[in-house]
């Protein structure tokens, strides 16, 4: 084995498998909520969209489930 390699010339490939592994959507979402992950992804150096599925993906793995209360007309 080499001590060193040299991997400037190499050519970068694409995961060929990616379209398996996600799936895309349009969903609107409100603009306190977007502005929210944009913030955070400021601070964290990722892309927005990636930490929305990073949140959504937790709560599919926690099983967490919205608490909704419906309002009655009265």
């Amino acid at each position: 084995m080499r001590k060193e390699y040299d991997f400037s010339k190499m050519k970068g490939q694409k995961n060929p498998y990616i379209k398996e592994l996600k799936a895309q959507v349009t969903i609107r979402l409100d603009k306190e909520t977007i502005e929210y992950f944009k913030g955070l992804a400021r601070k964290t150096g990722m892309s927005y969209q990636n930490l929305i599925n990073l949140y959504l993906r937790e709560c599919v793995e926690t099983k967490k489930e919205p608490i909704l209360q419906w309002s009655h007309p009265t």
